[in-house]
């Protein structure tokens, strides 16, 4: 138990009943008979992945009759002595998780890996409770499946919880595995990432989209969850809220069926303009935590960027929706959290401190992939595509939209092309030719923006 709350609902009869009978409405909308299971996996054992799915897991694993919470990881990535040793800590200063370790005769095996004797395996220690990405804040025991065919084949609903980079190579596999399935899953992803098609035209590829291509599973039923969520803190109980944004046929149950006292979640049309956000935050935190390394966390000059950012990130999505979804709520809660907090913006702090080089690659021990980096390609490499050309408000001419995208030019010439040094994106911030962020927001509203080819629809 954490706080007042156990398994995810308040303390009590009333709590417990109030979870069955959400999760009973949720089940005959999905038109499951009486014995035969809910099954939920999760695909994907990253931080927010494995929260997300030790959240169900509290909230409605209980009824073994009714509900199955999942977790697919891949085998064999092994857990590092010093991991080992820290792990060690970590079990021995909480007397709840140390107890619950010694119940499971599993604690033998953590003393054993912490004096070097033993190796220890993510897909193991996950069983038990703890992520590899997040080994400080221990989470309910999981059932962990190795094999992805046995995991996903008769799923009712699937989470998404793999990066952007990952989304389409693991679902691709998936679909071979749903050709024969009659009925197809219910999908939530929370990725957040896109990838750039350059041929024939330049569009976006959302992982909404990826499923939908590498599956067949219609657009309808998938759907994306997103908002202000650092998973320690979340489970940790930390009030929080969120979009479930998709089609009208599963989101709203679904809003319902994912609400909990302190998790609470909204329902939203507008797919396209959360997952496009939900990329745009990660390349913008990475710069985020540059400045507030280089300025020693200047209050000013981070409300600098956050107004510059933000201003870049709603002229992006004036070109890929005609009524884009404003910036507000846990939209904008979600981009200030991830810059202010997030491993992107961990990044981009490390990068500017000289702790970590862009020859470490995005995938960091502890922390998993820094998608803000491979978003920053794409968004970049689709937005400097000539065929896109605005016209530029000041010199009336036609330019392409990164053009007036001068924190996100910085980016990619810091992280992609490595031109410049991390400094740079402070001399991005302080150029004085730069004009009001509000021009950029009035220019993307009063222009006909909206390019239909880019979501690869027709003009």
């Amino acid at each position: 138990m954490v706080g007042s709350y156990a398994n995810g609902h308040p303390a009590g009869r009333g709590g417990v009943a109030a979870a069955e009978g959400k999760l009973d409405e949720l089940r005959r909308l999905l038109g499951k008979a009486d014995g035969d299971l809910l099954k939920i996996v999760g695909v994907g054992a990253g931080a927010w992945g494995s929260v997300f799915c030790a959240l169900l897991q509290d909230a409605y694993g209980r009824p073994r009759d009714k509900a199955q919470v999942r977790v697919w990881r891949r085998p064999g990535r092994a857990v590092d002595r010093a991991t080992a040793e820290h792990l060690f800590e970590v079990i021995n200063s909480r007397e709840d998780v140390l107890r619950r370790l010694i119940r499971r005769c599993a604690y033998l095996k953590y003393v054993e890996a912490r004096l070097g004797d033993r190796t220890l395996y993510a897909d193991e220690i996950l069983r038990d409770g703890f992520c590899l990405n997040m080994i400080d804040t221990p989470l309910c025991p999981l059932k962990v499946v190795t094999n992805l065919q046995e995991a996903v084949w008769d799923a009712d609903i699937v989470i998404n919880g793999l990066p952007s980079t990952e989304t389409r190579e693991v679902f691709g596999e998936i679909g071979r595995y749903w050709k024969e399935r009659i009925r197809p899953p219910v999908i939530i992803s929370l990725a957040k990432g896109i990838e750039a098609s350059i041929d024939p035209v330049p569009r976006i590829i959302t992982p909404t989209q990826m499923i939908t291509n590498a599956t067949g599973v219609p657009l309808e039923n998938i759907l994306y969850l997103g908002g202000p969520n650092i998973a320690s803190e979340i489970y940790n109980k930390e009030y929080a809220n969120a979009r479930i944004c998709g089609a009208e046929k599963w989101r709203k149950p679904l809003a319902k069926f994912l609400r909990q006292p302190h998790f609470i979640v909204w329902d939203n049309s507008d797919l396209i303009t959360h997952e496009v956000m939900g990329g745009l935050k990660n390349i913008y935190a990475i710069g985020a935590g540059m400045v507030a390394a280089l300025t020693n966390e200047s209050a000013t000059s981070k409300s600098v960027y956050f107004s510059l950012c933000t201003s870049e990130m709603i002229y992006i999505t004036h070109l890929l929706s005609e009524d884009p979804e404003k910036l507000a709520g846990p939209l904008l809660a979600d981009t200030y959290v991830t810059l202010l907090k997030g491993r992107n913006a961990w990044y981009g702090q490390k990068l500017a401190k000289g702790e970590l080089t862009l020859e470490m690659g995005d995938s960091i021990k502890g922390k998993g992939t820094i998608q803000g980096v491979s978003a920053v390609h794409a968004f970049y490499e689709l937005l400097s595509q000539g065929s896109l050309s605005v016209t530029h408000p000041e010199v009336k001419k036609l330019v392409a939209p990164v053009e007036l995208c001068p924190i996100l030019k910085t980016l990619y010439k810091i992280l992609i092309k490595r031109d410049l040094a991390t400094d740079s994106i402070l001399q991005a911030i302080r150029d004085e030719s730069m004009y009001d962020p509000r021009e950029r927001i009035e220019m993307s509203q009063r222009q006909s923006l909206y390019r239909p080819s880019l979501l690869g629809l027709p003009k």
